[in-house]
């Protein structure tokens, strides 16, 4: 069954911290991340298992810190591997950090979990679904989870997937049958649905055609524009970084190299480009490539 970064009840924000203020009224930032830490143990085959030899560790993330303010947009690149996933999955409380601290709006990723899922949505390259329904179906589904009634449903989710560039035709036709790039764009719709305060894209763009990533990078404005949502984007799509973020990171090997605007970042390295300060930063082209370093090659320490 797929799972939702959400809760049952209805998004109000949980009154855990008396100092913290979601409308940023406080000056609360919007995300604050302190020597942030998360390490894997290399998944090894089922024969090397018995083996006395230590499984190898991997350090995802390194002393990550960072801030961003409400309503900034901020971009991370980096290559597949470089720990941006880990990153987008801590702060969606999917994952425990090993080190350091993480929160949103003043509540901690960790010990106030339920109340971070009130505040977050997220949209990622591995969204699931339930294959034998349709797009409209899946976000119907969404919507009661979050506690959405039909009467907000019933318009709100034929309009949402208009602006996102869903076909009309194909609104009942089951997710199995959808391309990639066309279950990626139900993926961004079921996230803008709720209007989370602290929206995390993780490659939202990935397996879309030119004129849909346009379409839905032109969405993700809309959204930060009319909705004062705060945008942390992970991708390896420089020029999707550079038109869509107020700051833009580097991050390498779990490791945040770097976090400024692209002209600052483009300045610090005496580059001409944002790719040729990306090279000049990790020593590495920014394509995404398969690595044994993925996420999903390993194993979460215990």
């Amino acid at each position: 069954m797929p799972t939702f970064v959400a809760s049952t009840a209805a998004r109000q924000p949980s009154a855990l911290h008396a100092t913290s203020s979601v409308d940023g009224a406080d000056g609360v930032p919007a995300v604050v991340t302190t020597r942030l830490g998360k390490r894997f143990r290399r998944s090894r085959p089922k024969a090397r298992r018995l083996s006395r030899r230590p499984s190898r560790e991997l350090a995802a993330l390194h002393d990550v810190t960072f801030t961003m303010g409400r309503g900034e947009t901020v971009a991370v690149l980096g290559q597949n591997g470089s720990g941006k996933s880990t990153l987008v999955r801590i702060l969606s409380t999917l994952l425990i950090h090993d080190a350091g601290t993480a929160s949103v709006f003043g509540y901690d990723v960790a010990r106030d979990a339920q109340a971070v899922r009130h505040l977050v949505n997220r949209v990622s390259v591995e969204a699931s679904f339930f294959k034998k329904m349709s797009a409209a179906e899946n976000l119907a589904y969404a919507a009661r989870f979050y506690g959405m009634g039909r009467s907000q449903t019933h318009e709100a989710i034929p309009a949402i997937l208009e602006r996102v560039g869903f076909p009309v035709q194909r609104r009942s036709e089951s997710m199995e049958n959808l391309s990639r790039g066309m279950q990626q764009k139900v993926a961004l719709a079921r996230a803008l649905l709720t209007s989370p305060v602290l929206l995390l894209l993780d490659e939202p763009t990935t397996g879309l055609d030119p004129r849909s990533k346009r379409e839905v990078q032109e969405f993700i404005r809309e959204i930060r524009a009319t909705h004062d949502s705060t945008i942390l984007l992970c991708t390896h799509d420089l020029a999707e970084a550079e038109a869509l973020a107020d700051r833009v990171g580097i991050l390498d090997r779990g490791r945040l190299l770097v976090l400024e605007r692209a002209d600052a970042l483009i300045e610090r390295y005496e580059a001409a480009t944002l790719e040729d300060a990306f090279f000049a930063a990790t020593g590495r082209d920014l394509e995404p490539e398969a690595t044994d370093d993925d996420d999903d090659e390993r194993e979460v320490l215990a």
